[in-house]
């Protein structure tokens, strides 16, 4: 077969070799195996992973809820605890202040200058006359006073007169609360202890309070106090001498 002034090139060749023959596709990863680092996680190990970031989750929520709670809890006991620490510093200070001074009720008997009675809910268990109060808006009143403590309702109150001899008594103020029992004790000048200040001498001090408080749920708190460590010179009531 000639083709022209040139020889063809296929010359000699068979018609099947003229055809290219295309190459079926195959997909680039069939044929292979891919290697276990390759290879994803399985419906199992995805459960079980979620399992235990789930267990975790929760415990990580209780263990903060915990914390939480626990500070609230500490806050609560350091705000009563302060709370406490003010109310012995007042009854301190109105123990302090004490004077032989006497009184007058608001129907105009007298009263002596310190006495205790049992605790009932229509007394106050303590009285006495205080000094050293300050007259910060300079009205016309003394610079004592006449205090009461009460335990009415499981409730110890302190309530104070605006004058010493004859007046009315104020609100009584809140102390503390959920009191079961209280116990008292009043040291004399000889050094013992007796269970009610009730002297006759009207003027006569004891030298030391102790207050045993019992509250609910609460071990017995036992407080002492010395009695008129700032004494002032005795004060002249209305109708008697000092």
């Amino acid at each position: 077969m000639r083709c022209g002034r040139f020889s063809c090139s296929c010359a000699g060749r068979s018609p099947d070799s003229r055809v290219r023959r295309l190459r079926p596709w195959v997909p680039a990863c069939a044929g292979t195996r891919s290697s276990a680092n390759e290879r994803g996680f399985t419906l199992i190990e995805l459960l079980v992973a979620l399992t235990i970031f789930a267990m975790l989750s929760a415990a990580g929520v209780m263990l903060l809820g915990n914390a939480v709670s626990a500070q609230g809890q500490v806050a609560e006991h350091l705000d009563e605890q302060s709370g406490m620490l003010r109310v012995v510093a007042l009854i301190e200070q109105d123990m302090s202040e004490a004077i032989p001074r006497i009184s007058r009720t608001e129907s105009g008997l007298l009263a002596p200058a310190f006495f205790s009675r049992p605790p009932s809910e229509s007394e106050p268990f303590l009285q006495f006359v205080r000094g050293g109060w300050i007259n910060l808006d300079d009205s016309s009143r003394p610079d004592i006073q006449k205090v009461e403590y009460w335990l009415r309702g499981g409730k110890l109150e302190r309530r104070i007169y605006p004058m010493v001899d004859g007046a009315a008594g104020g609100e009584p103020a809140l102390l503390i609360g959920d009191v079961e029992q209280l116990d008292m004790g009043f040291r004399d000048g000889s050094g013992a202890w007796i269970e009610q200040w009730q002297s006759h001498e009207p003027r006569s001090l004891p030298a030391a309070v102790r207050l045993t408080i019992n509250r609910n749920g609460e071990a017995p708190l036992t407080l002492q106090f010395r009695v008129g460590l700032g004494k002032a010179d005795p004060v002249k009531e209305e109708g008697g001498d000092a």
